[in-house]
């Protein structure tokens, strides 16, 4: 199984030496509040972009057309971690250090916050809406995947069966499934949405170590692998795996990820410096496109499409909010 994959990768990189041929263009705007690690941006409704300041205990939010900042705070040691937006515009937050979650009224600037049930799921991590807008939830170093029903504000945990696995990136299916990276282990997992019943997957590679995932129109469920410098898929209808080693192979790092609606897949190497955002196309199997971050990036630890704009957009570490058109 091993000697496979890695002939496989072989093959595979002797493909790479066209892909520097179609960059995208990326903008950036440095967040005005220092050294306050601004991430995991989101668009609202009004074309406003939303973002997590995780080491400035703040939300705030980019008008892309003024280049204008607005600041919430949360106070000091809140630790937002991840936000997401709702069709009414209410932003919805992972109070990472707090053992909540949040949702901001941007109109009033009011709070109303969802604590976790059992306080050993202190640490919120990456939240995502199903088609119900219900929020689908990871808790990293409490080993729990959790659902907070918005309409009521009740919350249930799962907890995940692998000691220490760290569940990280989470991405629901057109079943309303939620997928998650866990990121300590070599695995994957899925939870039933109706029985709330976990499963894992092992990765073909022990020393495998996901952190972030996109699933395909196809049903296939695509990550990145942190450790190994790989992207990989797997089909749940045939349990089988494929994966292929990122351009700059074992010293990419390979972290934020993103899916466009034409399933192309976007992801940066951290590992890179500057960092570099990667394109691929799973049809054709290529990675047609490479594009340094101007800053540098420091990393990009999350990544978020929009649609009607074509765009991604991410934080990053160095202290900018950046968007790349994509189409």
């Amino acid at each position: 199984m091993k000697q496979s994959i890695l002939v496989f990768i072989v093959l595979l990189a002797c493909s790479y030496s066209n892909v520097h041929a179609s960059p995208v263009e990326i903008t950036e705007w440095l967040v005005p509040w220092e050294d306050t690690r601004p991430r995991d941006p989101f668009v609202d409704p009004e074309g406003r972009v939303w973002f997590c300041g995780q080491k400035g205990g703040y939300l705030a939010y980019l008008d892309p057309a003024s280049g204008n900042f607005t600041k919430y705070e949360l106070g000091r040691g809140a630790g937002p971690h991840n936000l997401i937006v709702d069709d009414n515009g209410s932003v919805w937050f992972a109070g990472n250090r707090n053992g909540f979650i949040g949702k901001l009224d941007p109109s009033s600037g009011e709070i109303t916050r969802y604590p976790m049930p059992d306080s050993n799921a202190g640490d919120p991590h990456t939240l995502v809406f199903d088609s119900k807008g219900d929020i689908w939830f990871t808790v990293q170093h409490g080993n729990f995947v959790g659902k907070l029903m918005t309409k009521t504000g009740m919350v249930k945990l799962v907890r995940v069966l692998t000691s220490r696995s760290r569940p990280y990136g989470i991405r629901i299916d057109s079943k309303d499934r939620p997928w998650i990276a866990l990121f300590g282990t070599s695995k994957l997992a899925s939870v039933n949405p109706e029985t709330f019943v976990l499963e894992e997957y092992e990765l073909p590679n022990p020393d495998s170590r996901p952190r972030r995932l996109v699933i395909t129109s196809d049903h296939k469920i695509w990550y990145v692998d942190y450790a190994e410098g790989l992207l990989g898929s797997f089909d749940p209808k045939t349990g089988k795996f494929q994966q292929r080693p990122l351009p700059a192979g074992e010293d990419s790092y390979p972290y934020a990820m993103a899916k466009d609606d034409r399933d192309n897949l976007w992801m940066v190497e951290a590992g890179e410096t500057p960092n570099r955002l990667i394109g691929f196309n799973p049809q054709a199997e290529k990675f047609f496109s490479i594009t340094k971050i101007p800053s540098g990036a420091g990393a990009v630890r999350h990544m978020y499409f929009h649609k009607p704009s074509g765009t991604l957009w991410f934080g990053e570490d160095s202290n900018y909010i950046g968007r790349a058109k994509i189409r």
